[in-house]
């Protein structure tokens, strides 16, 4: 099993099993998003979506209804779209020819332009968790797949010194809580997404719930 049919099979666990292995369950989503936003799924993935059972009808109760409508939907948009279409659709709204047409970077929601203050302060929180970022990597540490990635790992990571609740809160408060919203928007309000509006009701849903969760850690 590849790590992307992991993250689907532990998707649906988390939906339909009312909270069963919830860490578990929470970063294989944040995987699932980041690999989503990190670039256009393939077919094979597509084919995984889209063979996912429908959510809201089983006997456990959905974790969330929003993320379970939210998750419908992604179902049912990969089962009648293709990797080509996701891959033109990725390739027209975040890259672009010269300038995208909605930007996936933190700094942009915070201050209007990239590589600003808020990456620089986001480079200090990645030195004291221990993450660097990877050469071969060619976008900035504030993607929104990055953030994903981040948080995936201070959930699941081996490190209790850093993978715990008090560093979950602290990173998602500080560096991403304040601009997901706006992101989201900019992907749902643009009259030229299509597939890409699924994964942002998605994500909408979700980081909606991990902000509720926050507050309730002390």
């Amino acid at each position: 099993m590849s790590d992307i049919e992991k993250k689907l099979d532990d998707v649906e666990t988390s939906l339909s099993s009312d909270g069963l292995e919830e860490d578990v369950a929470r970063a294989d989503l944040y995987g699932l998003l980041a690999s989503l936003f990190y670039t256009p799924p393939d077919d094979d993935l597509l084919h995984r979506i889209a063979a996912s059972a429908a959510y809201g009808s089983g006997a456990g109760a959905p974790a969330d209804a929003a993320m379970t409508q939210a998750w419908d939907e992604l179902v049912r948009v990969a089962s009648i779209s293709s990797a080509k279409e996701w891959a033109e659709e990725y390739q027209d709204m975040f890259i672009g020819i010269g300038k995208q047409e909605i930007f996936l970077y933190g700094s942009f929601y915070q201050t209007g332009f990239l590589n600003e203050k808020p990456l620089v302060r986001l480079r200090d929180s990645l030195r004291e968790l221990g993450l660097e970022s990877v050469e071969e990597i060619t976008e900035s540490e504030d993607h929104i797949a990055a953030f994903c990635e981040v948080m995936r790992y201070l959930i699941a990571g081996d490190d209790l010194g850093v993978a715990n609740l008090t560093q979950q809160k602290k990173f998602f408060n500080e560096h991403m809580r304040s601009w997901l919203p706006d992101l989201c928007a900019a992907i749902e309000n643009h009259p030229e997404t299509v597939h890409y509006k699924s994964v942002a009701a998605l994500a909408k849903a979700f980081f909606e719930v991990e902000s509720y969760a926050m507050d309730m850690v002390e």
